[in-house]
């Protein structure tokens, strides 16, 4: 079932003379991981704003769960079944311990009490920050800060979650952290993302890619069919994943790589099939 269809899209900032999307159509099947690259300006961000609602479409339409992001009447539920982890995670964070901060939204918006409480515990479980729930947000890694954003928008429930470039700010080891918790989220608990990133590696990871290249989708495809043709990619100002690119190399030394080869893992397991071979 398809939970977010983009139809016809387009979106003008009123000091722009050219449009920052142009025309896009496309949908996000529930359940899907789906990542959108590009880079800088071509107008992946503004895309993320439009799924909500922070941005209305200068033409098109966008549908969130079948309801109209046009509709003010809708904002709320559409904001409630759709959020958003924005890539510096101070600027989600609000209150002074970290239990406090997942629970504002709810708090906000009424929730019994009782239910908070479940809730709270509940997200900060799912992405393994019980163990902090006391603790003071300036005091966490970035990581942990954008783990602890993640499980404030959880506990809202929503059906989908926009990450847009939230890695971005993260040294290496708080990417994979954050990474590895949002395919488990979406693997365990069925929510529809949306990874808006131009870490090539990342992207790897998803099910589905789009590429966007001045307000338009460039390239659509499941990861190993995009990333190899490189040349295509590098002609947007983007690169292939590392292991695509060491395995293109290799190639052209005269080793017998398979294409496709994406993550470290699947190049070990390549050399090792080469070696025993010989």
């Amino acid at each position: 079932m398809e939970i977010l269809s983009v139809q016809e899209v387009s979106y003008q900032y009123s000091d722009a003379e050219a449009e920052a999307v142009k025309g896009v159509s496309f949908g996000v099947e529930a359940g899907e991981f789906l990542a959108v690259l590009g880079h800088n300006g071509s107008g992946k961000s503004t895309m993320a704003k439009l799924f909500n609602a922070l941005y209305q479409p200068t033409s098109g339409k966008i549908l969130v769960n079948g309801m109209d992001t046009q509709d003010e009447a809708r904002l709320w539920d559409i904001r409630s079944t759709c959020g958003m982890v924005f890539q510096n995670p101070d600027n989600q964070l609000v209150a002074t311990i970290v239990e406090e901060d997942v629970a504002f939204g709810l708090e906000n918006n009424g929730v019994e009490p009782g239910e908070i409480r479940r809730r709270v515990d509940e997200a900060l479980k799912t992405v393994g920050m019980q163990d902090f729930a006391d603790a003071a947000p300036h005091m966490l890694s970035g990581g942990q800060k954008q783990r602890v954003a993640i499980a404030g928008v959880l506990a809202m429930r929503p059906k989908i979650i926009v990450f847009d470039e939230s890695t971005a700010m993260l040294d290496p080891s708080g990417r994979e952290e954050v990474l590895n918790t949002v395919l488990r989220i979406n693997r365990e608990e069925g929510i529809t993302i949306i990874w808006i990133t131009h870490f090539m590696e990342e992207a790897a990871r998803a099910g589905r890619v789009l590429v966007m290249d001045d307000g338009k989708i460039a390239m659509e495809g499941a990861p190993r069919e995009v990333f190899t043709m490189v040349d295509r990619l590098k002609e947007m100002g983007l690169d292939a994943p590392p292991m695509e690119e060491m395995g293109r190399r290799l190639r052209a030394k005269g080793i017998p790589l398979k294409e496709g080869i994406l993550t470290v893992e699947e190049m070990g397991a390549e050399l090792c099939r080469l070696c025993l071979k010989n």
